[in-house]
């Protein structure tokens, strides 16, 4: 069963919202500056830096709810998110490595991959929402089931036989009797009975 989100959940997810618009909001801000720098190498750095902030809080948005943080090390996402993502970013802001010119003369491709390392990173190392399994209790804790048979009906050493409970249905003149293995047998009802 789905279970709904509190007052507390409503206002996080609110605040998480405005988080993100505000930072698009400021964005304007972060690219006027970046396109005031002199350098290339420091205007596109300022933006690649800019886009994985905005990964990291989208990462951090997505996370409100039920569940406990937990920290693990994915080697999948560090080689399959992480590092082309971080070769993509350095690629167009270094001219000395491969692609810079493909990458430079696309910088959307270059956008994106900065948003994905901002929230690849912290995704490598934190989950990004996952509930915590309850712990097995302790042997011997449990109560009912097969311990709570064993208990009520010890293993002697003699074989213990079973014998089915008949129900008997009247109908009509008839009855049926049913017992538990699902036999059914029929006897002629009479007065004497």
């Amino acid at each position: 069963m789905k279970k709904k989100n509190t007052a507390r959940d409503n206002v996080n997810l609110f605040f998480s919202a405005f988080l993100i618009i505000a930072f698009i909001v400021c964005g304007y801000f972060f690219s006027s500056f970046a396109n005031a720098l002199a350098g290339e190498i420091a205007k596109n750095s300022v933006i690649a830096v800019m886009l994985a902030v905005f990964g990291l809080l989208v990462f951090y948005a997505t996370r409100v709810g039920e569940g406990k943080t937990i920290k693990r090390f994915s080697i999948v996402t560090l080689i399959v998110l992480d590092l082309p993502t971080l070769y993509i970013i350095l690629a167009y802001i270094i001219s000395a490595l491969p692609f810079h010119t493909e990458l430079a003369a696309n910088p959307v491709v270059v956008y994106m991959a900065a948003i994905a390392f901002g929230y690849a990173v912290p995704y490598t190392f934190i989950s990004g929402f996952e509930t915590v399994a309850e712990e097995a209790p302790a042997q011997g804790a449990l109560e009912g089931g097969v311990e709570a048979d064993v208990l009520e009906n010890p293993v002697t050493g003699e074989e213990q036989t079973y014998e089915p409970e008949a129900e008997e249905i009247v109908v009509e003149g008839t009855a049926i009797i049913d017992d538990v293995e699902g036999f059914v047998a029929e006897k002629e009802i009479t007065d004497e009975e």
